[in-house]
């Protein structure tokens, strides 16, 4: 009874003492609050729209420049060889996807360079100068990434392309717009990627085969494979210095 006592009086004692102390922890009254206030009023000049249209442009292509990484540039091909190594070797979240994204991002940035190099010195610096209107710049820096995916697109692919938009047969590359030459990269990207991909298939299914083999003739019926398999994979990927093998593949492929 006393502890029970002595418990509630503690309890009570408490309750007094946050009572007593209400105005301490109160906030003050008088706090400062930011007001926002915007004026909306008539542009007094066409430039203002302009400059307003410019923005809105730019925050556009900014929320879709991951799109355009992926439609104009060498990651497609990167990343799905990647992904094509580490399916072949057997190790489904190994390296984690962060880091194979990671890397194609990085070799982009590597193989893009050059073009990259090129809008910035004929499209970008004049523009900022104010030495060209837009149009011009865009020109200007629309050139060297269709030449990068006229280097590398196909003929089968930019033919299916230009059949599709049922456009007369272009004459040159000037001929073909845009709208018809990016689809018709990306196509082509994913073709050699997967070519890619079944030349890094072959030597593990060999392995797989082998294994398979010899657990067979052992009368292991029950033991799969894969599991011991995956060991020799990984030692044959690393003994013939295969990351170097295949990023020097990657790259080269495209010059």
């Amino acid at each position: 009874m006393k502890i029970k006592f002595s418990f509630s009086f503690f309890l009570g004692f408490c309750f007094l003492l946050l009572l007593l102390s209400k105005g301490a922890f109160a906030q003050p009254e008088n706090i400062p609050f930011p007001a926002l206030d915007v004026n909306v009023r008539p542009s007094g000049s066409p430039s203002d729209v302009a400059l307003t249209l410019q923005i809105i442009a730019l925050i556009t292509i900014l929320s879709l420049a991951p799109a355009i990484v992926l439609m104009v540039t060498s990651f497609t091909r990167i990343l799905v060889v990647l992904g094509f190594v580490r399916q072949s070797i057997g190790l489904q979240q190994l390296p984690p996807n962060q880091v194979l994204v990671t890397l194609a991002l990085f070799l982009t940035f590597f193989t893009m360079s050059p073009v990259w190099q090129q809008i910035y010195n004929n499209s970008i610096t004049p523009y900022v100068e104010g030495k060209m209107t837009t149009s011009e710049a865009y020109g200007k820096a629309i050139k060297p990434l269709r030449d990068f995916m006229f280097s590398q697109v196909g003929d089968e692919e930019l033919s299916l392309m230009v059949s599709l938009a049922e456009m007369p047969q272009p004459k040159n590359h000037d001929d073909v717009p845009t709208r018809v030459l990016i689809p018709a990269f990306m196509i082509g990207e994913l073709k050699k990627a997967f070519q890619m991909g079944i030349l890094i298939f072959i030597p593990f299914i060999v392995v797989d085969m082998i294994v398979a083999s010899i657990l067979l003739s052992m009368g292991m019926i029950m033991l799969p494979p894969m599991l011991v398999s995956l060991p020799f994979k990984v030692l044959l990927f690393v003994v013939a210095d295969g990351w170097d093998l295949v990023i020097y593949s990657v790259v080269s492929s495209f010059k």
